[in-house]
């Protein structure tokens, strides 16, 4: 277990390293100075170069390179050119919204689709057991901000429950009014996460449901519940944890769509006005931050699978 973390630790840094990499690279290709955002309009040739000196524009791309990599392993993500406040500082603020949203409607996914998947695998010739299956099949296929912009209809403007977005200047200070700003984000995520959830657990519930052993196990005397409690629930459990892994780091990164929907000052809007104003210490910083939570959240996933796993534990008892 040992080598293997060390392995996929390796493999982690590494694919932070092209990452890094490929954002510079790809910033690099737009159109446009860095220091046109410091620039005022007509500016002077003299005005130009000052602004590109103090953005390091003017360096050699290697130089601006190199200097990039040395920041971020410094953990230094710049000062941002609108606000001239330190972009970490800014970023770990968005975060403490961010990170509450995607984390509570992951849960409320999880906890909706776990037993609604099992219930359509279980009941697959039944109506209701299709008439799930086709429930998660529609949501999948509906876009997330019109699902937002339907809550925000019925439940803020219509019946006028919750509020249609924003979030309390005090954060987390007023912990019960920070809630019921995220109410409507974190349902608007989770409708959508548990239609794609209950696909892949259905799909896994079936595969145990025919399986071999578990007709072994009950043939021995076992109980359904008890033979899908020893032997079906950690095989169907293997593939699902992958695709959790998958979809927690969708939704870290779809919350630009649902923060810009409900106006919520998190990473998403943060990237949404850096892009606008061609801020491009906050667009690395928030790019590069998203990148390093996917990647750690994969890591996660793999290692957790593979505990998991009897036969991958196997392998790695063998390594």
């Amino acid at each position: 277990m040992g080598r293997y973390l060390l392995r996929r630790t390796a493999f982690l840094l590494a694919s932070l390293l092209l990452a890094a990499s490929l954002l510079f690279v790809l910033l690099r290709l737009l159109p446009g100075d860095p220091a046109n955002a410091l620039l005022p309009m007509g500016a002077t040739p003299e005005q130009i170069a000052a602004a590109r000196h103090e953005v390091g524009s003017d360096l050699p791309l290697p130089r601006q390179y190199a200097a990039w990599l040395g920041d971020l392993v410094r953990l230094d993500l710049g000062t941002s050119y609108i606000s001239k406040l330190p972009v970490g500082e800014e970023i770990a603020g968005r975060l403490a919204v961010t990170v509450p949203l995607t984390l509570l409607a992951f849960a409320l996914a999880v906890l909706v689709a776990l037993p609604v998947g099992f219930l359509a695998a279980y009941r697959a010739h039944r109506w209701y057991g299709a008439l799930l299956s086709g429930l998660s099949q529609l949501g999948i296929a509906v876009p997330v901000f019109w699902i937002g912009m339907l809550l925000v209809t019925v439940f803020a403007l219509k019946l006028r429950l919750l509020p249609a977005g924003g979030f309390p200047r005090q954060d987390w200070a007023e912990p019960g009014r920070a809630l019921t700003s995220l109410a409507l984000p974190i349902v608007t995520i989770a409708l959508v996460m548990s239609a794609s959830l209950i696909r892949y657990v259905r799909s896994a519930t079936l595969d145990v449901l025919t399986a071999d052993y578990l007709r072994t196990a009950r043939a021995m005397g076992e109980s359904f519940a008890g033979a899908m409690w020893r032997h079906g629930l950690r095989n169907a459990s293997v593939p699902v944890i992958s695709i959790l892994g998958i979809e927690l780091a969708t939704t870290f990164l779809g919350a630009v769509v649902v923060e810009s929907v409900f106006a919520l000052p998190g990473l998403g809007t943060m990237l949404v006005k850096g892009i606008a104003e061609h801020d491009y210490p906050v667009i690395q910083g928030v790019l590069a931050v998203s990148t390093l939570a996917v990647l750690v959240i994969g890591f996660a996933a793999d290692v957790v699978q593979r505990l998991v796993d009897p036969r991958l534990r196997t392998r790695l008892g063998r390594s």
